[in-house]
């Protein structure tokens, strides 16, 4: 009989939800798992974070429906998104009276709940209903696909959308979506968007408010999998280079979790760093001189959240709703949430996302804060909302990539083998969400797994002569 194969054994590079969700297929699928993130938490761009003794969240996010991939491994590491997640209809609701609309998908079978919803909208004219409609239609009738891609605003103009259309829904829904300006983002990604959005079944549409902090929602579960699973989590430990050597791959990392330097050897490597970090840590390598150049040639745009504390009595109509922004007037919030609607330790915490936020992210917080403030005053008239009790913006200055049209995206699958990219960036349908970043990630396991068998058995840790502290996140 011959031996059983050995366990394969895989770094995994940075603990962002890509990389969280990569160790967690890897694991699930029988691999030795080695999870190194540098900061002393996991999450990435989408994690929980304390300020002045709150538990905060250092972004808002939306979730969709037709993010099967993320709702399933929520599920496979023991979080039920029915209690961790508050399910809307489809929407786009503005404040009354503030010259805004109300638009909600009403729970019938798609595609009724969309033209239901379209007749029932508020604050659209006949025309604007009308080329609502038409669009639509062109959309679903061209497979939500241009043959060339081109800028949204481009997009909208040749399918005659009225201007109130583009102010009070494809604009925040653009750059909600894909976190870069109409007249700069993709109108492929953003019609790919629309398509399982505006154009799925009507449980696809939902829109999924997480009720849990994201630390919670996703990477505190992932490690605990990943504890059950025998893998290892090290926090506060960066890898700072790779080297190729006979069966595999060698890292070298450093941090208190580790003992200081170390070294340690593996079957594979999943690199689930941001791009530059990536294009920084394969730039030594002829074979991926191209991949390194491409992974350092993104361009980001920034996400603002401003918080602002008022009276824990304080609710408003709606859990999140639409503003009308204006940056240029001081109105730089394109959606409010209701914090307190989705968790009530949170009662009275509004949080004001500023996508694309360029012009924001030239004020100072305070500054930013007052805006904010001013701009949910007059949203909102009679609840005090310009004078709140306190206020902190979080702003994550490389939030997303810009999404721009024809933007050339790298594969999972690199030219060293037993290498793979994971993240949100990589090639696909998706702008950068979490849906997109576990896709990825499971991509890159399913890379790794089919090439690396034949190495298995390879892997070993060293540090100065032992073994390395394991650190597992609980």
């Amino acid at each position: 009989m011959s031996a059983p194969r050995a366990q394969l054994s895989v770094a995994v590079v940075g603990g962002g939800w890509a990389g969280c969700a990569a160790a967690v297929e890897l694991a699930r699928r029988g691999a030795a798992v080695t999870l190194f993130e540098a900061a002393r938490t996991l999450g990435g761009r989408a994690r929980a974070i304390e300020v002045d003794g709150r538990p905060l969240d250092n972004g808002q996010h939306i979730l969709l429906g037709a993010y099967k991939h993320t709702l399933a491994l929520l599920k496979r590491v023991g979080v039920d998104p029915g209690t961790a997640m508050l399910r809307l209809p489809l929407q786009m609701r503005y404040p009354a009276d503030s010259g805004g609309m109300d638009f909600v998908a009403p729970r019938l079978p798609a595609p009724w709940h969309m033209l239901v919803a379209l007749l029932r909208a508020k604050g659209l004219t006949r025309e604007d209903k009308m080329a609502l409609a038409r669009f639509s239609s062109a959309a679903r009738w061209m497979g939500w696909r241009l043959d060339t891609d081109v800028s949204v605003t481009v997009l909208l103009d040749r399918f005659d959308q009225t201007a109130r259309l583009q102010r009070l829904m494809w604009h925040p829904l653009c750059l909600a979506a894909l976190n870069t300006a109409p007249e700069r983002a993709s109108a492929n990604v953003f019609l790919a968007v629309l398509r399982d959005s505006l154009g799925a079944k009507r449980a696809a549409s939902d829109m999924l408010l997480p009720r849990l902090d994201l630390g919670a929602l996703f990477p505190q579960a992932a490690g605990r999998y990943l504890a059950s699973k025998a893998g290892t989590v090290h926090t506060g430990a960066k890898v700072e280079s790779l080297m190729r050597v006979p069966g595999g791959w060698e890292l070298a990392a450093s941090g208190h979790a580790l003992g200081g330097a170390w070294r340690g050897k593996f079957d594979a490597v999943v690199l689930a760093t941001p791009p530059a970090n990536a294009g920084t840590l394969l730039a030594p390598f002829a074979e991926a001189a191209d991949l390194a150049v491409q992974l350092n040639s993104f361009e980001y745009e920034p996400i603002a959240t401003c918080y602002l504390q008022y009276d824990p009595g304080l609710r408003l109509p709606l859990p999140f709703c639409a503003l009308l922004d204006a940056p240029g007037e001081g109105r730089f919030g394109q959606f409010v949430f209701d914090r307190g609607q989705l968790d009530a330790t949170q009662a009275g915490l509004l949080a004001v996302v500023i996508s694309a936020a360029g012009a924001a992210a030239a004020l100072d917080q305070h500054a930013l804060a007052r805006a904010c403030a001013v701009q949910l005053g007059a949203a909102f008239p009679g609840l005090g909302l310009d004078k709140p009790q306190w206020s902190r913006v979080i702003t994550e200055k490389r939030a997303t990539f810009a999404c721009t049209p024809g933007l050339a995206r790298p594969e999972n699958a690199t030219p060293l083998p037993g290498l793979a990219l994971a993240g949100d960036y990589t090639a696909g349908d998706y702008p950068a969400t979490l849906e997109s970043a576990v896709r990825s990630a499971q991509a890159a396991a399913s890379i790794i797994l089919r090439g690396g068998a034949s190495s298995a058995g390879n892997g070993s840790l060293s540090h100065a002569g032992t073994s390395p502290p394991a650190e597992s996140v609980q």
